[in-house]
């Protein structure tokens, strides 16, 4: 393993896969099965489940939690203090009080495509899927799917515009005022008008 950065109180399960590059700080949890990209950043306190998929070059900020069935493809920018939450029908206990087991647990988790950002304090609830260069606004929680290159904020999450791979706000003809990529609408979101951008 070639220039990975491990720090002494993170705890890294050995059945974990780190890829070239990556570095995992103070404090971090990397569970058994997960596989965390070459190039990518796990940041101090976070906690990344057992089987989750980080891709390469994501930044994981402090204190995120990235539960069991999710994955981040690669370029993915997650905010400090964000949950990725995994099931859709939260219980400790059973009806007859027995504590619940493994066997009784819907795990379904989140899929955040490439290059999308996930702002800080935000919650995204089972089974969402954020689509290419879209961007979550800081402290909102997201209960549904989410187009490419979408702009969402607030509680629950709601459409408020269109983001560049720049991360800027698109005007109205879905330019970007910053540095002036263009895009059209898809099926899926926005892509770019020039593939070669």
């Amino acid at each position: 393993m070639s220039g990975i950065r491990i720090h002494p109180t993170a705890e890294v399960s050995p059945a974990a896969d780190v890829g070239d590059g990556a570095s995992v700080w103070h404090h971090a949890q990397v569970r058994e099965g997960a596989r965390v990209g070459p190039g990518s950043i796990i940041g101090k306190g976070v906690y990344i489940g057992a089987d989750v998929e980080v891709g390469a070059n994501c930044k994981v900020q402090n204190y995120s939690c990235v539960y069991e069935g999710t994955t981040l493809e690669d370029g993915v920018f997650v905010g400090p203090e964000v949950v990725f939450t995994n099931d859709r029908y939260p219980r400790a206990i059973n009806p007859d009080g027995s504590l619940k087991s493994a066997d009784d647990w819907d795990c379904k988790g989140a899929h955040v495509c490439y290059g999308a950002a996930v702002g800080s304090r935000s919650v995204v609830l089972p089974g969402v899927t954020i689509g290419r260069w879209a961007l979550v606004a800081a402290g909102s929680v997201v209960t549904k799917d989410v187009p490419g290159h979408a702009l969402v904020v607030g509680n629950p999450a709601r459409q408020v515009g269109w983001a560049c791979v720049c991360a800027r706000r698109l005007n109205e003809s879905f330019g970007c005022p910053a540095c002036g990529r263009r895009y059209h609408r898809t099926e899926a979101g926005l892509a770019p008008a020039d593939p070669a951008s």
